[in-house]
């Protein structure tokens, strides 16, 4: 890529900051016209509560999705990106505004969710633990014993315990720090 195509959208930035509020305040002035100013002030209050409503319900179930990939062992990349879709749309409809509103509640549709993660999927990287994005995602299982220090105590002369084997040499056995067994 060269430098101007990346430039040119960061241009357009604060032009689209500066032009949102004045198209905000057309299509208020444009609706409050056509069905009055107290019925426009419920429209808008309708918008964050109706916003708010969705943001918790979809932010749960997004995050359901995303602990039952990663419980499969794959990193929820998908689930992620929608998320941060799903904060937007709640960010758009409680701000006060009908074309924010407009684009809020189309990004908590899961198909136009979708349709924007396959355009952004090839800028976007995820990594997961392992650092790549198609490694398998691994949580620590049932055989990672992780104890503090109050957690376990070392008899001396327990020559019959199968941990004493797990101190190497050079190890001071009078140690209590944390262990993680494997």
């Amino acid at each position: 890529m060269s430098r101007a195509s990346i430039r040119m959208p960061l241009i357009l930035i604060p032009l689209a900051l500066l032009a949102l509020p004045l198209i905000e305040i057309g299509v208020f002035i444009w609706v409050g016209g056509e069905i009055g100013v107290w019925p426009t002030l419920a429209l808008v209050v309708a918008g964050v509560l109706v916003g708010s409503l969705l943001l918790k319900r979809q932010t749960l179930s997004t995050l359901r999705a995303a602990q039952t990939e990663a419980r499969a062992g794959r990193v929820p990349e998908r689930e992620i990106v929608h998320g941060a879709m799903i904060a937007l749309a709640g960010i758009l409809l409680i701000l006060p505004g009908f074309v924010t509103d407009l684009f809020g509640l189309l990004l908590f549709l899961p198909p136009v969710r979708d349709f924007v993660w396959q355009r952004m999927r090839s800028r976007i990287v995820v990594v997961g633990p392992r650092g790549r994005r198609d490694a398998p995602y691994r949580q620590p299982g049932p055989e990672v014993i992780d104890l503090s220090g109050g957690e376990f105590r070392r008899r001396d002369g327990a020559a019959d315990s199968p941990w004493t084997a797990l101190d190497g040499p050079g190890e001071d056995p009078n140690d209590r720090g944390p262990r993680t067994l494997h």
